[in-house]
């Protein structure tokens, strides 16, 4: 993991006229209610015993839509004039914002075009249409889709509902960070993940305001993390992104407005791995009970890989809870390997009847659980009268690992670790 620039010890009062106030919070906040829902929060000992510091998570997965995103999404459009809601909204979006702006429009009776990436989760894509938006899809990131939501709204004279980079969006967002103050009077962190930067901007603005003792930190992937360099420059700067399993955080260029925000007020960023993210995802389905999308895990992740620097109650946002079954399987898969719950390894074994049958009874004893074998004959390294077998083994932890290891080595079978394995192996 590793952190922007020098920060302040918290969240430093704004200098000069600022461009989003606790005042326009407080106003968002009346707009959403009834639309917005209060999401609880929720004490997470399993983290709190890991990191060493009380942990308190906010839970914006169970938001209407799925996320944070109808906050600022609803707020930007309910504030356009007749006019501009009779030309219709037009937004880009991996998910999440797609989501609350077809969500947002259907309520207020606008018509809504939305530009996703072409390799988009089949989820998300259908509850945006179910909301009633007019998805399309183009591009292979939410930079390329916005340039076709920009070109649409040029062409066609609809409102560009940008995820991120509009006061009114800031505003909405920032409305979370009232909830939290009130809900846990004793914070002193709140970790929240980082895309284009209107949920960090919105709650930081709170935060200078009303509780400047407060931090917040912002974490994105280290893979597509655009906020480091830009931070570093002075300026927004555009990153080419690699691949994440983190599409809801995965943003090229941060945005003006909440870039000016978190430079202004000395917003602490941090990255992380997408190991490190697979594994709090895992932690928080296993433990809390709650299913979130890897980019709403990210703040968890922060903190499970370095509370330092994190006073106070620490109040992680789980931003989303939008995730394909089909990546939460491959995502659980890795978060346990990483975990070290699945132990990947070869094991020389003689070509005689009832070899295999021992090293399987072997494992077994050991209390692993065989979930994959393959056997290979072929290979040139191999002697004439010796098959290699490689074997996926479902464990109990790094201590485990090394338990099953032990027996095999002591029943005199020759192991070596694969690729992907849990260094145990």
């Amino acid at each position: 993991m590793s952190a922007g620039p020098p920060t302040t010890s918290g969240v430093a009062p704004h200098a000069g006229p600022p461009v989003v106030t606790i005042d326009d919070v407080r106003a968002a906040a009346r707009l959403l209610e009834g639309v917005a829902i209060r999401t609880p929060v929720q004490p997470f000992r399993a983290l709190a015993e890991a990191a060493g510091v009380p942990v308190v998570l906010k839970l914006e997965n169970l938001q209407r839509a799925g996320s944070f995103k109808v906050r600022g999404a609803y707020t930007r459009m309910a504030r356009l004039s007749q006019a501009e809601r009779d030309a219709g909204v037009v937004a880009a979006s991996a998910g999440n914002h797609a989501q609350g702006v077809a969500l947002g429009a259907q309520l207020l009776g606008i018509d809504a075009v939305v530009y996703m990436p072409v390799d988009a989760p089949l989820p998300k894509l259908a509850a945006t249409r179910g909301y009633g938006a007019d998805v399309r899809l183009v591009g292979t990131s939410v930079d390329e889709a916005l340039v076709a939501a920009r070109a649409d709204a040029a062409r066609s004279g609809r409102v560009l509902i940008h995820p991120f980079d509009h006061v009114d969006v800031v505003a909405g967002q920032g409305t979370v960070a009232l909830e939290i103050l009130e809900q846990t009077p004793d914070v002193g962190t709140i970790v929240v993940p980082l895309g284009g930067g209107g949920l960090v901007a919105g709650i930081a603005t709170v935060l200078a305001e009303a509780a400047p003792h407060v931090r917040v930190v912002g974490v994105q992937a280290e893979i597509a993390a655009a906020y480091p360099g830009s931070l570093a420059a002075g300026h927004p700067v555009s990153r080419a992104l690699g691949p994440t399993m983190a599409d809801g955080i995965a943003v090229g260029t941060p945005g003006e407005v909440p870039f000016e925000i978190l430079e202004r007020l000395g917003v602490e960023v941090r990255t992380v791995s997408e190991e490190q993210m697979s594994r709090a995802l895992l932690l928080v389905a296993e433990r809390a009970k709650l299913v979130v999308e890897p980019s709403g895990a990210a703040g968890v992740a922060a903190v499970m890989a370095d509370p330092r620097g994190m006073p106070g109650t620490v109040v992680p946002l789980l931003t989303g809870g939008n995730i394909d079954p089909l990546l939460l399987m491959r995502v659980i898969q890795h978060g346990m390997v990483a975990a070290g719950r699945y132990l990947q390894l070869q094991v020389r074994v003689d070509d005689r009847p009832g070899a295999l049958a021992t090293l399987v009874q072997t494992v077994a004893a050991a209390g692993g659980n065989i979930m994959h074998v393959d056997h290979t004959r072929t290979d040139v390294a191999l002697g004439v009268f010796d098959v290699m077998v490689t074997m996926q083994v479902e464990a109990k932890g790094p201590e485990h690992c090394a338990q099953i290891l032990a027996a095999l080595r002591e029943a005199g079978f020759e192991t070596h670790p694969t690729r992907g394995a849990h260094p145990a192996g």
